[in-house]
């Protein structure tokens, strides 16, 4: 085999792999399709949906000598050693290579959401949290970090980014989201990418598509999407993840839409997903995906049917165990039930992609180091910047915030002085250290009160938990109001606890009835309240929860996503003053815990109006943040009234100064506002926005270059197109305060865009404006 044209590095992937499937027996080809779980439990205490039911036994030494298509989550099943982890991973890898016939290992895939989710590695903040931060770059930066990690312990998938657009705030996975805009998500997910693949590392997009648009917000539940809002708001950051970040993996979906799962959709998986966008990687089952088409959706009668649907309609591989791609697929193709072109084709762009990350190489095997640091003090600053980032300060009326530096402070709530408050459910300690409580956590995770006890040392801090986070138990609140009533300012800091399928008020399976805050929380609030002691409100947490019952009557509120290891500290510098807060909303927060289930992408019909009592106007709109300082937006140079024609664009621009004492970033955001069109559109949406960071007294002029394809939506024949007639610019603070109008006229021919429209506002900032 080692002069077979398939082993000459100098051919092209395609001739070697055409050569390498010439060679293979049916069952050699099916085994690149599926994945194995070693230590994956059967017992029910796993960490994966309907794991314990759907984990089969199988003989290791027996099966690989098909060969092997993926490892699942040889790091992140069980706590082990980092460099102990690789060293077992490259003699599994040995086994699998000498156990076939070609020597060609298994690909290896972790969760890599909030960083790499192993024993001893960085805990990042949770995705809503970078979209907090509207720093793409800074993203990128962190995917970088996170794909040399994966890279030196052996690992060459990663199961991320999420790009499922939040549609609810009620669904349990709203904080792996990047927020609830198509073109927020877009571009910080595909930054995201670009890291991540820049490492070699293939990232791998999900949830394609539609899950988070779950009925009633409910994890799994069907999918009611119109044509229009699946186009216009669900796919367009996928597609710019893909053109723009160059992923080469996606992530079938579990729900189904319309009736039809997305793992046995062939127009979403091929005719889009490859015919029309081009895309030329590996699909991948979510876990038990495949087999869900029998248990679950029942639009299959055995696993070999599930795997010819799923087949058929684009999943190449089936994670992450071989349900439905072993035996009971090569025993159908041998029937005649499953054409055997059907495994080529998915055998064919598994075996390219390995033949891209070298695997088919003769010189495959690297060498893990004798050390390891998966929690370097690179990554440790790296994840306080990107938390700090994005602290966001909702409201700070009187200026309470700073803290005085020898003040009084009772700081009072459940997650004050627990590190998991940090971490969102697909961290480890969160997401398989719990299941594992004789193990330390591995990582250091200071705590809200330890850091703010380190910014203020001349601060008396005392502390009372008051309740837990979900229970109903109200017994701490007498010596929890009574800290209170002794100190200058009471800091309340509340929250979610991350969990899985019902073992937390945050995360996959964590679906919640309303947006009141969990268990006796809000009762514990306004216990606080009343002391009449000013209350600061620190809320860490996975959503957005419905605050107006306390509007006008705290002294200051400070919002924080699951912000990571170096969380505590970059709260307590918010609170303190070391960090001036920049942080701006990647989501709604609603003023009633039932009025605004939905996102700030409403048509007219979708507003406040006479025709409902229940009025969805958010207390806290999309985009919103406070600051330490102040910002003046001067010398705009957009027209009051112009014309373009429908392929024109236009520039817009304005000069940004930092007008306070303190360092700071201002977030420029540039709305689209649509007067009248053939179909209903959003009252706003964002197409474009900067982050820019100014010293005291410091200008510099922020620029947009707005091209009409940013105007495109689908039109009732299912085409994208830019329509003649008035379009609004607004350059904004937030989705509701608009700093400057501009208004133009679309003039020339209604245009119908091609698959290789922009998605993307140039932008360009220029110091000292």
């Amino acid at each position: 085999m080692t002069t077979a044209p398939w082993r000459d590095p100098a051919l092209p992937a395609a001739a070697r792999v055409d050569d390498l499937l010439s060679r293979m027996t049916l069952e050699e080809k099916t085994a690149q399709l599926y994945g194995v779980w070693v230590g994956a439990d059967t017992d029910g205490a796993g960490v994966a949906p309907h794991q314990h039911d759907m984990t089969t036994e199988w003989n290791w030494d027996e099966l690989i000598t098909r060969g092997l298509g993926q490892l699942t989550r040889p790091f992140g099943t069980a706590p082990v050693d980092p460099a102990t982890g690789a060293r077992s991973l490259a003699a599994a890898q040995r086994r699998i290579s000498e156990a076939g016939r070609f020597g060609i290992p298994a690909l290896a895939h972790e969760e890599c959401l909030a960083g790499f989710t192993a024993w001893q590695a960085t805990a990042y903040p949770v995705p809503l949290a970078w979209g907090a931060t509207f720093d793409p770059a800074l993203i990128e930066e962190m995917a970088r970090h996170i794909g040399r990690d994966l890279r030196s312990v052996g690992v060459h998938q990663g199961l991320a980014p999420v790009l499922d657009v939040v549609r609810d705030l009620r669904w349990g996975r709203v904080e792996e989201t990047i927020g609830e805009d198509p073109y927020l998500v877009g571009t910080v997910g595909a930054a995201y990418v670009r890291g991540l693949e820049s490492t070699g590392v293939v990232a791998t997009l999900k949830h394609f598509a539609g899950y988070a648009a779950s009925a009633g917000a409910r994890n799994l539940a069907p999918v009611r999407a119109g044509v229009r809002e699946f186009a216009d708001i669900t796919l367009p950051p996928f597609e710019m993840a893909l053109r723009e970040g160059g992923a080469r993996s996606v992530m079938a979906a579990y729900n189904e839409t319309d009736g039809v799962p997305a793992s046995a959709d062939a127009h979403l998986l091929t005719e889009l997903l490859r015919d029309e966008w081009g895309f030329t990687g590996t699909v991948v089952s979510d876990y038990f995906g495949v087999a869900f088409l029998q248990s679950l959706h029942r639009v299959a009668g055995t696993p070999a049917e599930a795997a010819h649907a799923a087949l058929a309609a684009g999943i190449d591989v089936e994670l992450p165990s071989l349900n439905c791609y072993g035996d009971p697929l090569t025993e159908a193709v041998r029937a005649g039930e499953v054409p055997e072109e059907l495994i080529d084709r998915a055998a064919r762009r598994v075996l390219i992609q390995k033949c891209e990350l070298g695997l088919l190489d003769e010189d495959w095997r690297p060498e893990p180091g004798e050390h390891i640091d998966l929690d370097s003090a690179a990554n440790r600053a790296l994840a306080r910047r990107i938390a700090e980032e994005s602290v966001v300060l909702l409201d700070n009326p009187d200026g309470l915030l700073p803290l005085a530096p020898d003040t009084r402070i009772a700081v009072v709530g459940p997650r004050a002085a627990d590190p998991l408050a940090m971490l969102g459910c697909y961290s480890f300690p969160s997401h398989v250290g719990t299941h594992h409580p004789d193990k330390p956590m591995g990582i250091a995770i200071p705590t809200v009160i330890e850091a703010l006890r380190g910014e203020l040392p001349d601060a008396k801090v005392t502390f009372a938990e008051g309740c837990g986070v979900s229970d109903p138990d109200t017994s701490g609140f007498e010596e929890a109001v009574a800290r209170a009533a002794e100190a200058d300012v009471c800091v309340a800091v509340l929250g979610d606890q991350a969990g899985l399928f019902g073992r937390g008020t945050s995360g996959e399976g964590c679906d919640a009835a309303d947006l009141r805050l969990p268990g006796a929380q809000s009762e514990l609030l306004d216990a606080l309240v009343a002391t009449g002691v000013p209350v600061v409100l620190v809320l860490l947490t996975g959503r957005p929860y419905a605050l107006g019952r306390w509007h006008g009557r705290l002294a200051a509120v400070v919002q924080a996503f699951f912000p990571g290891e170096e969380g505590g500290p970059a709260v307590a510098g918010v609170l303190s003053g070391r960090v001036t807060p920049s942080g701006r909303l990647p989501v709604s927060v609603p003023r009633d815990p039932g009025g605004q289930p939905w996102t700030y992408l409403q048509p007219p019909l979708g507003l406040a109006g006479e025709v409902s009592n229940l009025d969805p106007t958010p207390l806290y709109p999309f985009g919103h943040g406070r600051s330490y300082t102040t910002f003046e937006w001067t010398d705009f140079d957009g027209a009051e009234e112009t014309e373009i024609g429908t392929d024109g664009s236009y520039d817009i621009g304005v000069n940004v100064t930092n007008t306070g004492d303190r360092e700071a970033a201002e977030v420029v955001q540039l709305y689209l506002h649509d007067p009248v069109a053939t179909v209903t559109r959003p009252d706003v949406r964002l197409i474009g926005y900067q982050r820019v960071h100014l010293a005291p007294g410091e200008s510099a002029r922020v620029a947009f270059r707005f091209h009409t394809d940013l105007s495109a939506f689908t039109d009732r024949t299912g085409r994208r197109v830019v329509e003649p007639g008035a379009l609004e610019l607004r350059l904004a603070a937030s989705s509701t305060d608009t700093r400057h109008t501009s208004r133009l006229t679309l003039t020339g021919p209604r245009r119908e865009l091609p698959t290789t429209r922009r998605l993307r506002c140039e932008t360009e900032v220029t110091p000292g404006g």
